[in-house]
């Protein structure tokens, strides 16, 4: 049986092409499951998630109960990256944006990955007691995948993606954040730990979201969880070629049933 999922954070109102995302999984699956991503609760908000469960059923869709919200599943993300610091794979790094900018700056030849410059693995080798000495002082820090460790204990890996075996390339994304202080733990733990506790047999979202998952099979061997098929979609863009944004009002669902748009065009004009 295939399941898939449709998993919006509630920052904004769904636009187009969360539309088009949603429809795809549904369509593609047995079982269509709604997961709220909500661990950035900062930026989160209730109204956008009540928007969510409205659009979708707008648009004719329907989904599996209880849905599943991540601000629910700390403790999951938690033991998640107990194991891998039990296996000497994760580090705090005390480097701000702007740290990790300028040395990327001052590199001769910083390494490049498939988003753009990789982190430079200032803090992966400071001493312990240079890393203890710091978390006491109170200072923030993230959690960090020690990639190149990782990928040696794993092995080869490979993930399917539209029904063809794709050599995974762990290394692509660098030293991953794994976890802030403000945030229990970031999209690439996450979405593994979840997929695997809700069964989700296909992932189906956006190409732009291709690269991630290379690190993503990596997390999902390192943690002995299953891996699921993969069917990465187009991106719907605006007429200028862009995604588009929850910022643009213009494009959400909400503005776009607002103006008398049926369900039944929505789904035309995304075909």
């Amino acid at each position: 049986m295939i399941v898939t999922r449709f998993a919006p954070s509630p920052t904004g109102y769904l636009h187009l092409g969360h539309a088009y995302s949603a429809l795809a999984a549904a369509a593609a699956g047995e079982r269509f499951l709604l997961r709220i991503e909500d661990i950035d609760r900062a930026r989160c908000r209730p109204e956008f998630e009540a928007a969510i469960f409205e659009d979708i059923a707008w648009l004719g869709l329907e989904w599996e109960q209880p849905v599943l919200r991540q601000s629910d599943r700390t403790f999951a993300y938690r033991a998640a990256i107990q194991r891998l610091t039990e296996r000497g794979l994760v580090y705090p790094c005390f480097c701000t944006r702007k740290d990790i900018a300028e040395e990327i700056a001052r590199a001769a030849s910083a390494p490049h990955g498939a988003e753009g410059p990789l982190y430079p693995g200032t803090c992966r080798d400071l001493a312990d007691d240079v890393r203890r000495d710091r978390i006491a002082s109170g200072v923030s820090y993230a959690l960090r995948l020690n990639a190149a460790r990782a990928a040696t204990l794993a092995g080869p890996l490979a993930f399917v993606e539209h029904g063809t075996i794709v050599p995974a390339l762990p290394l692509s994304l660098g030293d991953v954040v794994l976890a802030r202080k403000e945030m229990p733990a970031a999209y690439h733990l996450a979405v593994v730990v979840d997929d695997a506790h809700q069964g989700v047999t296909l992932v189906t979202r956006g190409e732009d979201l291709l690269p991630a998952t290379h690190v993503q099979r990596l997390l999902q061997a390192l943690l002995g969880l299953p891996a699921p098929d993969y069917a990465h979609h187009k991106l719907i863009l605006d007429r200028d070629g862009r995604k588009f944004s929850k910022r643009d009002s213009s494009v959400t669902l909400r503005e776009l049933r607002a103006k008398g748009e049926t369900p039944s065009a929505i789904r035309a004009r995304l075909a």
